[in-house]
This record gives C-alpha cells, sequence and structure tokens, in this order.
C-alpha cells in the first residue's frame, strides 16, 4: 500500500540505521514528543535498534494522559447526571479518576456514548432535545478544529441542549516547560508529524534559537522516524539547532490555515494544568467570550472540583522524559492496563501502556 509499505521497507530501515551508527559519536537524548510515535518505535522494536549512544524519553503528547485529573472528575459528575447524554472518544473511558472512571459511570446507569466525530454529539443532540448532550473536548491541536467546528455548528443551529468540557492542549508552550525545567535532559526534539499537519512549524523556531535545540518534524511508520532521528543526530554532531522538516509528504511549513482559523474563531488561549505536571501559563485551549453558554464546566458548575493524584504515580516525570515507566514502582503490579493507576497506563498512546504492551521491562538507553 502506498506511503505504508515504502515506509516500512526493512532495507530502508537498516540503511537509515546504520547511517545513523556512521554519524553519532557520542550520547545523545531525544524525545519524541508524541505517544503515537512512542508506540511505532516499541512495536517495531526500533529503540532497541538504535546505537547504544542514542537514548529516546517520552514525552507530553498523549492527550489523554495529560488531561488533568479534576478534568476527569468533572466529567464524571456531568456524565452521572440523569438529564445528561455524555459523548467521549473510547480513549477517556477507562482513564481513572479520583475514585472511578467513565465505565463504572455507564455501568451504574450513567448515559455515556463512544462517538469517532464531535459532530456526532451535535447529531445525538438534535435527536434527543429532552436530554443535555455534553462532548468531552480533549486533545492537542490536532482535534481543536473538527472540536471548535462543533461548537460553531452549535451556535448557528442555536442549539440550547449542547455544551463541550474543553480540555485542549498545545504542545510549543510544553516544550519550553520541559527545558527551562533545572531536571531537563532533552537534546532533541522529534515533533508530532499530525500537530504540525494542522499547526505547520514555524512556531518552533523561538524555541531551537531559544534553548539551542533541534527540533525535527517526524512521521510514524519505521522510515519517517529513523529519518527523523537522522536528521536530529546529525544537527546535535554539528553543533546545530534549527527546525526541519521530515515529514515533507504531510506537512508546510505554515500548516492548514482553514483549520488554524476555525479554531481562532472559537478557541483562545488559556493557563492549563496538566495531569503530572502542574499548570502550564498559555498552554491551553478555552472558548472564547462569545461561545461561553457551551461551556459544561459553566452549565453544570463543576468549575471548582479539586482532586489530589496518586503518590504512587510517576507519570509526570515520565511526560517530561525524566524517567522511563519501568522505573515506577508500580509498573506492572499495582498498576497495569487492567487497573491503572494513571492515564498513561491506559491510553492507546500511553508510555506505560507502550512498555507493558510489548515487553519492555528494562530501561533502555
Amino acid at each position: 500500500m502506498k506511503y505504508v509499505d515504502e515506509y516500512r521497507d526493512p532495507l530502508k530501515v537498516r540503511a537509515l540505521l546504520a547511517e545513523i551508527g556512521r554519524v553519532v559519536t557520542r550520547p545523545w537524548v531525544l524525545m519524541e514528543i508524541c505517544g503515537g510515535q512512542t508506540h511505532a518505535f516499541l512495536h517495531h522494536g526500533l529503540d532497541e535498534m538504535l546505537p547504544g549512544g542514542i537514548e529516546l524519553v517520552h514525552g507530553p503528547g498523549c492527550p489523554v494522559c495529560v488531561t488533568p485529573l479534576e478534568q476527569i472528575d468533572k466529567a464524571l459528575v456531568i456524565a452521572a447526571r440523569p438529564d445528561v447524554i455524555f459523548a467521549s472518544y473510547g480513549d477517556m473511558l477507562r482513564v481513572p479518576g479520583s475514585t472511578v472512571d467513565l465505565f463504572n459511570v455507564r455501568a451504574k446507569g450513567g448515559d455515556v456514548r463512544v462517538i469517532y466525530s464531535p459532530l456526532e454529539a451535535i447529531k445525538i443532540a438534535e435527536a434527543n432535545p429532552e436530554k443535555q448532550v455534553v462532548f468531552f473536548a480533549i486533545g492537542f491541536e490536532t482535534t481543536a478544529p473538527p472540536n471548535a467546528m462543533a461548537v460553531l455548528q452549535a451556535k448557528k443551529r442555536g442549539m440550547k441542549n449542547f455544551s463541550v468540557l474543553v480540555s485542549h492542549v498545545c504542545v510549543p508552550p510544553a516544550m519550553e516547560a520541559i527545558l527551562s525545567s533545572k531536571t531537563n535532559r532533552v537534546q532533541a526534539f522529534l515533533a508530532a508529524g499530525h500537530v504540525c499537519a494542522v499547526m505547520g512549524y514555524h512556531e518552533y523556531a523561538p524555541i531551537a534559537g531559544k534553548y539551542k535545540v533541534p527540533v525535527v518534524v517526524t512521521g510514524f511508520e519505521p522510515v519517517d522516524l529513523l529519518r527523523g532521528v537522522l536528521a536530529a543526530v546529525k544537527q546535535l554532531e554539528s553543533g546545530k539547532a534549527e527546525v526541519e522538516n521530515a515529514y515533507e509528504r504531510a506537512v508546510i511549513f505554515e500548516g492548514n490555515q482553514p483549520a488554524q482559523k476555525v479554531m481562532s474563531m472559537v478557541l483562545q488561549p488559556v493557563d492549563r494544568k496538566w495531569r503530572g505536571i502542574g499548570m502550564i501559563p498559555h498552554s491551553g485551549l478555552g472558548l472564547r467570550e462569545e461561545f461561553q453558554e457551551f461551556d459544561a464546566e459553566k452549565r453544570f458548575a463543576v468549575g471548582e472540583i479539586v482532586t489530589q493524584e496518586s503518590p504512587l504515580c510517576i507519570a509526570g516525570e515520565i511526560l517530561q522524559g525524566m524517567k522511563k515507566p519501568p522505573q515506577c514502582v508500580a509498573y506492572g503490579k499495582q498498576c497495569t492496563p487492567q487497573s491503572p493507576l494513571g492515564a498513561p497506563m491506559v491510553s492507546a498512546e500511553g508510555a506505560c501502556a507502550a512498555y507493558y504492551k510489548y515487553h519492555r521491562d528494562v530501561v533502555h538507553g
């Protein structure tokens, strides 16, 4: 299949690995921002094939993982109401709140539905005028345009029974938070190709210049990932710190401008708390003033919920590249996909879930 088979070609993979081996002369720490890239590295065994001097650490690019605990608890309170139909992407249903998850709410009679597009939530609201329909709007810049479009449609149609629980986050502020930390180990970033397909990569140049780190836009297939690693290592070895696009077939410099326009019409930058990490200024997206009528937090008065993370879970350190999942004392014991303490063990893009699924019980690096 074009754009799949050719980017999984074993000959190309071996050639790229050999070239990386020829280029690297010292240890380097690279962070792949996206959890989908983490899973791809481990699924194909690329993390174990890379030359020993290259260490991959796993970033905060899993939207389910970084959704703060209090936001999950707000969702649980809203979803348990008898007058509410709560719509969400499937990943969120097993993410633990303070006590239970959305599956538990559904098992106790809550009307919790898995959808694949926010526009499905609009249709549900139109078909059920006697119910309040709430959509859990999470994600990075990738999912923000369709979620914003759903709000636009609701306003255009004058809908009074549709609202969104917004928990959108943005990549560049998270990168800056990691780089400015005293515990930072990251020397280069592999940027998430799908985020850049929407936003372009012009936002990364100031970060690369300020912190002297290469940023390489990278895809998700083995050849894509290794091209990204090679480009990053070449820059590091030569002392460069530039933004480079290694995912040309899907990403252009300015990104998808119509999608960005829809986002900017509905959403604006806000301070956002990240699960396990804490508050990062201007790292989230919230509804603009003219769309506040669709804010589920205000409609259901759940804005003041305060929670406490599990003391055993080190998700924050994992999401910042400070530690690997097997370094957590609860990994594979108190915390498993069947009984997770934190979102990274249950999300389809979570680093802990990737290590558990692909049997990485030791730290490679």
